[in-house]
């Protein structure tokens, strides 16, 4: 047969490998030695191997197509096979591990590739029922709202900016039987680092606050609405701008918004 053929036949990565008989091993080292495109391939094929097995060892992080990128086989020197057959068996055994070690790097990283894109399939399945979940939690929420503020017994508290923030604003729904107010609080602008809004109940002669607790999860909070026990009885709400974790008695001075019960 002619070269073409001859490299075509795959026999030549079989050399390489160590996996022919010692009579097949003989016949192909003369006619590789015979023929010059013939000993080109097999200087491929085992720079082939190496960069392979370099790479491998160079960085664990390579992908199966980075490699695949990066194999570029280049003109090479023919490495000479005139060797005693002691020192054949050893460079076929050597030859022969290093394929069977490419051939294990390959299958490791195309199962990994495969493990990755499953459970990047299976994140991706998961955040989308977390995001369903979260839509009919909102929906359910909101239709508690609602029907919250379209109680009767529910009083109606407007919140107006202050000198410190004019253009603040909040509203305060207020459910006396379940001793709890209902805040929304979206005319707030977002507090500073290390600062948090406060929630003050007030009593107006004289005038006695109480605090509510802080918003700590205003910034998180998509909605702004907060549920906040209240069982006082109050005559005014007020939010105050306070360093984290909050203050005993209300900054006037940072006093956003303001609303009395009518």
């Amino acid at each position: 047969m002619n070269s073409k053929e001859y490299i075509a036949s795959g026999i030549l990565e079989l050399y390489v490998a160590g996996s022919l008989s010692e009579k097949e091993n003989e016949e192909v080292s003369v006619a590789i030695q015979q023929n010059l495109d013939l000993q080109t391939e097999v200087a491929s094929i085992e720079k082939a191997i190496v960069q392979l097995t370099a790479f491998t060892k160079k960085d664990s992080s390579y992908s199966f197509d980075t490699i695949k990128k990066q194999l570029e086989l280049k003109d090479t020197k023919v490495i000479s096979l005139q060797k005693e057959k002691s020192n054949w068996k050893m460079y076929t055994g050597w030859a022969a591990s290093l394929v069977l070690g490419t051939t294990l790097v390959l299958s490791v990283l195309n199962t990994t590739s495969l493990k990755d894109q499953l459970a990047s399939n299976s994140l991706e399945k998961d955040l989308l029922k977390a995001k369903i979940d979260s839509t009919a939690n909102t929906l359910t929420n909101t239709k508690k709202l609602l029907a919250i503020l379209r109680d009767k017994e529910v009083i109606s508290v407007t919140l107006n900016g202050q000198s410190v923030a004019p253009k603040a604003y909040a509203k305060v729904y207020w459910n006396q039987s379940e001793k709890a107010i209902y805040l929304d609080a979206k005319g707030l602008p977002d507090p500073p680092k290390g600062k948090v809004y406060q929630v003050w109940s007030l009593k107006l002669n004289p005038l006695t606050p109480k605090s509510l607790g802080t918003l700590d999860s205003f910034t998180a909070d998509t909605n702004k609405i907060f549920t906040i026990k209240n069982a006082n009885n109050s005559e005014a709400f007020g939010i105050t701008l306070e360093p984290e974790g909050g203050s005993i008695t209300p900054t006037l001075e940072q006093l956003y918004t303001l609303g009395a019960v009518s």
